[in-house]
């Protein structure tokens, strides 16, 4: 994976990344405002990174292709579209498996999510269905 990222050719320009860009990480202030929370891993880079989790969650199904397409015609870029986008989702699912498998003694549900996470890793075809946590 680090070698394919080495040569990935990336379109957009450097800026402010988050990554760890997600729904969960935004809370709506009563004023209706969205604040940004999470930052510890805040960054200048390449801004493809954040959005292939959001292109990632909403393939797993945590949320509509509707909802995606408004967000990247609001954004201007669909990372889906980007030929660099496998590599990106590689990577990111397995921060999101080995993020869980720190978890797996909490309870036997992270500990099933966890074991199917892998299998997928393991078998790259198989269809992704994958639990929120």
């Amino acid at each position: 994976m680090r070698a394919a990222y080495e040569t990935l050719s990336l379109p957009l320009a450097a800026g402010a990344v988050h990554d760890d860009a997600h729904s969960d990480n935004l809370i709506k202030a009563t004023d209706g405002t969205v604040v940004l929370i999470d930052l510890e891993r805040f960054a200048f880079g390449p801004p493809e990174t954040d959005l292939a989790v959001i292109a990632i969650e909403h393939s797993l199904g945590w949320g509509t292709r509707a909802e995606y397409n408004q967000f990247a015609e609001r954004y201007g870029f669909d990372v889906l579209t980007w030929e660099g986008y496998p590599v990106l989702r590689d990577i990111n699912e397995l921060k999101m498996t080995t993020w869980l498998m720190q978890n797996v003694s909490e309870d036997k549900a992270i500990a099933r999510e966890f074991r199917n996470r892998l299998f997928c890793l393991q078998n790259p075809d198989a269809p992704r269905r994958w639990r929120a946590f």
